[in-house]
Formats: C-alpha cells, structure tokens, sequence
C-alpha cells in the first residue's frame, strides 16, 4: 500500500534534512507504526505520503498512485486522523462530518454512526468550538473515516483521551484493520505500538534504524526471564531466573521442587527499553 524509495527532505535551502534517504514498504492490510520521538522526521514523512508536503527528493507510492501525481483517487482511497484536530469551530460536530462527506466522489459512512462509535452520540448539535480537546479529537478521528479509506493515517490517535475513550478507539483501529483496512500509525506511544502494529519502524533525526516486529524485536534485543515470587518459611519472597542460562534453569528447578510458588511469569523488554537500547535516545 506504500513504498518509499530513497526519500530526502529538507525545509532549509542546505544539506540539512528532516528526513535523510529513507525507505521502507507497508504491506496491504497491516498496521505499521512509524515511531520516534519529537523531531525525529515522523510528521514530515507523513506530510508526504498525505500530499500535504511536495515531494523533493525520493520515490513514493501510496495506494498505488504516485505522490508526485496528485489525484482525487488516491485521496478517496485514504483517511487521514492528525495529533492537531482541526475542525470547524461554528459547525457542530455533526454539520462538520456532514460537509467533508460531500468532498468525497464515492460512498461515505453516515455521520451519526460515527459519532456513535467514538461516542459523542448526544453531543451532535453542539458546535465544534464547544468540544473540549478530546472531543475536537475524537471528531477528527471519527471525520478520517467517513470515505471508507482503505489505507488509514492515524497520528497519536488516543492522546489526551481517558483510558476507557482509548480503549474503544484501539477497538475501532483493530476492527477496520480486521476488515482490510491498512493503517500508517505514527506515534511516540510505544505501549500502543505494542498493542496494535504488526511491525514498526525505528525514526530518529530523519533516518530510520530498522523495520521489524514487535515480537522479534523483543526477542532479539530483550532478555528471557522468568520472575517467581514464593513462600520461604512463611515470607513472601522474589527472584528472576535467565531461561537460557543453565545455572538458572538448574535453580529455578530447585525453587520450584522446595517452595510453594506463589506467581510466575516471563519478564520481557518492552517497545520502549528496545527503542532506548537501539537508538541511544529516550521518547519525548
């Protein structure tokens, strides 16, 4: 659904770039997350796969149209959801959703079922500039919808909505997902990346360090742990075993065979420790 070929952009008349000679593919019916922190080239190379930065340098091709092409076809076949909900602030929340249908040529979702999913059902009539920040967000989210899109940007999706408004919109995400939709989620939340992407790629000034999943990434750069937490002459007491050293394996063995075991469960890496450990940089 994207293929990025040697892609270079720079927003100063130098060799200094936002983004430096990336490339990458995502695949028809995945979630890929384009993670990094702030600064690191993310919303640059999504302005360029959205078309609302001109191509400078690169070849790049999204949902099979060429970017240096712009077409009504392409932008049909996309919904795009940014961090910076920009809505219509005079318009309601319904009249908002109700305009931007009309800019599509083909088929597009009712408003009110939209604004049922992300549950501002009840909050239709009342203007956009009166939502607070995560209804304005929610809006934006429920408006990238609207066309069907078969390949969806989302950037920071569940940022500054409470845990349970988030929960329903990864829902929403891995449902279309489920129906065909592709998803370019762009993030610096790596707990959501773990949750929803089939694999993510590692952006930091402008390069990107590697592409792989979660999954591999966990195994190839976190620990194998087991933490057991047992009973000892009535305490309570904890301790982590490698399972892949064999001294550990031969004493967590003899802890299993002596005490009452209380817990036990694996400990690995997450997104986050994997992300520090590759690039040297925290998320900010």
């Amino acid at each position: 659904m994207i293929k990025v070929q040697n892609l270079f952009h720079s927003y100063k008349n130098n060799d200094t770039y936002a983004v430096k000679d990336i490339s990458f593919e995502v695949k028809k019916g995945e979630i890929f997350g384009f993670l990094g922190p702030s600064g690191a080239g993310k919303s640059t190379t999504q302005g360029i796969l959205t078309g609302l930065l001109r191509l400078q340098q690169g070849q790049v091709e999204v949902a099979g149209y060429d970017v240096k092409k712009l077409s009504n076809k392409m932008f049909n076949k996309i919904g795009m959801s940014f961090e910076q909900s920009n809505v219509y602030s005079k318009l309601s929340g319904k009249e908002n959703l109700e305009f931007y249908r009309k800019l599509f040529d083909g088929k597009t979702m009712d408003p009110m079922e939209l604004l049922n999913m992300v549950g501002l059902d009840g909050k239709e009539d009342i203007r956009a500039g009166e939502y607070s920040k995560g209804m304005k967000h929610r809006l934006t989210f429920a408006r990238s919808m609207l066309n069907y899109p078969e390949l969806w940007f989302l950037d920071e999706p569940t940022t500054g909505l409470d845990p349970t408004i988030a929960s329903k919109i990864k829902d929403i995400i891995r449902a279309e997902n489920a129906k065909g939709v592709t998803v370019f989620l762009t993030t610096h939340n790596m707990y959501i990346a773990d949750e929803l992407c089939d694999r993510v790629a590692f952006i930091v000034d402008g390069e990107i360090l590697l592409v792989d999943s979660p999954r591999k990434l966990k195994l190839r750069y976190g620990k194998q742990l087991v933490e057991v937490e047992y009973l000892d002459a009535g305490m309570l007491q904890k301790k982590t075993f490698s399972t892949v050293l064999p001294q550990d394996k031969a004493l967590l063995q003899k802890v299993i065979e002596k005490y009452d075991i209380q817990t036990m469960h694996t400990k690995e890496a997450t997104l986050e420790e994997i992300f520090i450990k590759v690039t040297g940089r925290e998320l900010a």
